[in-house]
């Protein structure tokens, strides 16, 4: 049974930072990826964004063009541990930030690009809030 759980996230002032994780359990070693989406507010009808992605061989990430550069992900994968460093926060970062895990996929940003329903296991979501 795959499960994966968030933590982090809260209230950080425009060009702070963040660092929320996600522990996965119940894959077989590092044979899955992870990646972080984002419900923006006011937005529930378009769906999740996928931000980035990665594997957890360590062999591949992807980071949506507007977080290129100023987000990092990164795993340890003999914690089952998934991270995402957010630096220099955008009011328009402020959102719902989920991490949700797949086991078959060709290419790491194809995950980020995801049907909702394709990816096997979704955390509960943590709030990230940008704002002076």
């Amino acid at each position: 049974h795959f499960r994966v759980v968030e933590s982090g996230g809260g209230l950080a002032q425009p060009g702070g930072s963040l660092r929320l994780s996600c522990a996965a359990s119940g894959f077989t070693e590092d044979k899955y990826a992870i990646g972080w989406f984002r419900q923006a507010p006011g937005e529930e009808g378009k769906g999740r964004e996928g931000i980035s992605c990665i594997h957890m061989d360590g062999s591949g990430t992807y980071y949506t063009e507007n977080v290129k550069g100023r987000f990092s992900i990164s795993r340890d994968s003999v914690k089952d541990t998934a991270f995402l460093q957010m630096n220099s926060l955008k009011p328009e970062d402020t959102g719902v930030y989920y991490c949700a895990a797949v086991t078959d996929w060709t290419t790491v940003e194809e995950i980020c690009k995801m049907p909702e329903d394709e990816l096997e296991a979704w955390g509960q979501g943590t709030q990230v809030t940008v704002s002076s």
